[in-house]
């Protein structure tokens, strides 16, 4: 009895000490930015122009995905957000000739930024910190063409994308250009990047600390390149 006493007191003791001498877990804000700069937003989109130019010629980057993958379970950095469609033609790791963790992508049909759209991005710019936010339309665009048409949508849920895209099938339609579609499809990208800006206090504040750069482009399916459509707004 003495000994099993005497066991259970050098036991507590014992983990007491170690309870003492381990040091606190911390919080895993992995999920955060790394201590290591940002690139400018800039750099950032010479880099995905380098890599579309690639994407374009069918040269695209040979990548060690397996440790590449390893080192990114304990976290992500990407240094782009990109609200882009969500055809299948258009995915942009492949058209910005991207790899694991480079790119923060949200997708919508007809690159829409909704309430959850917009509550994705800004995750990646409240958490992530990354410095350019791309909004990437396409040529084509099928939800785009839907709205010019002006059809009744089957469903509720199809016509809040159609809502969305109105404003925007309304400026082309002003402009009286010849090609409806392709107009609309450019004043859609515009009007996205106008509802993440008036719908997200977390990104206006950001673009006006010149933390965050919001540009728009548009992918040509001929051609495969993309185009950038304006200078950016914040840009640092």
């Amino acid at each position: 009895m003495k000994r099993r006493l005497c066991l259970g007191i050098v036991l507590t003791i014992v983990s007491l000490g170690v309870a003492q001498n381990t040091p606190a877990v911390a919080p895993d804000h992995s999920s955060h930015t790394t201590s290591q700069a940002k690139p400018s937003a800039e750099e950032v989109w010479e880099n995905l122009m380098a890599g579309n130019s690639r994407f374009v010629a069918g040269k695209p980057k040979t990548r060690d995905l397996i440790p590449l993958r390893q080192k990114l379970a304990s976290g992500q950095s990407p240094s782009v957000i990109i609200l882009s469609c969500s055809d299948s033609r258009v995915p942009p790791e492949l058209v910005f000739d991207q790899s694991l963790g480079d790119i923060f992508v949200v997708r919508t049909a007809g690159n829409v930024a909704d309430p959850v759209a917009l509550g994705s991005i800004e995750y990646a710019v409240d958490h992530i910190h990354s410095p350019l936010l791309v909004v990437l339309g396409h040529q084509k665009c099928g939800a785009v063409s839907a709205a010019c048409s002006g059809e009744k949508m089957p469903s509720t849920n199809l016509d809040a994308i159609m809502k969305k895209i109105d404003p925007a099938v309304s400026r082309a339609k002003a402009h009286k250009a010849d090609d409806l579609i392709e107009s609309a499809i450019k004043e859609n990208i515009h009007q996205s990047a106008e509802d993440v800006l008036a719908n997200s206090e977390i990104v206006r504040n950001a673009v006006k600390a010149h933390e965050l750069t919001v540009m728009e482009a548009e992918y040509e399916f001929d051609t495969g390149k993309v185009v950038r459509l304006n200078p950016g707004v914040g840009n640092n």
